[in-house]
């Protein structure tokens, strides 16, 4: 039976909630945006005037579905080229969904969306459903199929995983703005030393090129480490302008909620570096410049006015 237009305005009506779960689920913009229509396709073989709560379907299909996505994804990221970062989303995106309180705002944070790769499907979807959406420990049951003392057993180990690997507190937005623009006038200073001190001691720095674009396999660790890495990276060279194509632009934003620089060359990203900014100083440099991943991004980026950059290089 073909659905009703009234079909439809529901299932619309419910869909930046959908794409906003899918994306915390999986990590990728592309891949939520797959989750939900197939939902959508699943809503439509559906008889949907024996569905009595439209949204609590549709969330048990769209959960389902990305659990596994998860699952296969596991294998797949197994082969994968280096190393696997989730798909940032910039300011003002739709599909980060709600920020009204302060665990919703931490779902879709960049370094929580890297920590939540280490939790079991089911794990993920338990933390999901219940920091970023607020469904009772009976609701994830339901939607689940299992009991309520595994949802909540499952979501206690969830959020021991995301605690133990974010033992420090973050700083407030302006302090963090700060940081980052010390960070960019240290970066150009061709030393290491003033990059050291913004630093953490244990600091890291990852990056994603999916075997697209030259990333380095393994992070570098360690303050000193971080910084002769981002020394040369922000060094002017011919072979760096040839490789990005272009004079590269560099503005200060935010991704997923949390300060980020992203790197433009021609209107196009080439790259978001979003900062994990702790008081005690940088903490981490998690970089996706897998341009299957920056597609989203540079639509986005398209899409509005950003003004000077605050940095030009090369």
């Amino acid at each position: 039976m073909p659905l009703t237009p009234h079909d439809v305005d529901r299932f619309e009506a419910a869909r930046p909630r959908l794409e906003a779960l899918a994306y915390r689920l999986l990590g990728s913009a592309s891949e939520a945006e797959d989750a939900v229509q197939e939902t959508f396709l699943r809503w439509q073989a559906a008889d949907t005037g024996r569905v009595e709560v439209p949204e609590a379907w549709l969330t048990k299909v769209l959960t389902n579905l990305c659990l596994n996505q998860l699952t296969s994804a596991r294998a797949r990221r197994e082969t994968y080229v280096g190393q696997w970062l989730p798909e940032p989303l910039l300011a003002g995106d739709p599909m980060l969904g709600p920020a009204d309180t302060a665990e919703r705002r931490e779902s879709v944070s960049y370094a929580v969306l890297t920590l939540m790769e280490r939790l079991s499907p089911k794990e993920r979807a338990v933390y999901v459903l219940r920091e970023a959406f607020d469904y009772s420990h009976r609701e994830i049951a339901g939607i689940l199929d299992i009991t309520e003392a595994s949802g909540q057993q499952l979501h206690h180990r969830a959020r021991k995983h995301i605690a133990d690997g974010r033992a420090r507190a973050e700083v407030d937005a302006a302090a963090a703005r700060r940081v980052v623009e010390e960070f960019l006038a240290a970066a150009t200073t061709g030393r290491t030393e003033p990059l050291v001190r913004l630093l953490t001691e244990d600091a890291v720095a990852v990056g994603d090129g999916g075997g697209k674009v030259p990333a380095r396999t393994k992070a570098f660790e360690g303050a000193r480490a971080v910084a002769t890495f981002m020394r040369g990276l922000f060094k002017p060279g011919k072979a760096q302008r040839a490789l990005v194509g272009g004079s590269p632009e560099i503005h200060v934003t935010t991704a997923n909620g949390g300060p980020a620089l992203v790197v433009v060359v021609d209107g196009r990203v080439l790259g978001v570096m979003c900062l994990e900014i702790t008081p005690e100083g940088i903490a981490a440099f998690r970089t996706q410049a897998n341009p299957d991943k920056l597609a989203r991004a540079t639509r986005h980026w398209a899409a509005g006015d950003h003004g000077t950059p605050a940095l030009r290089l090369f």
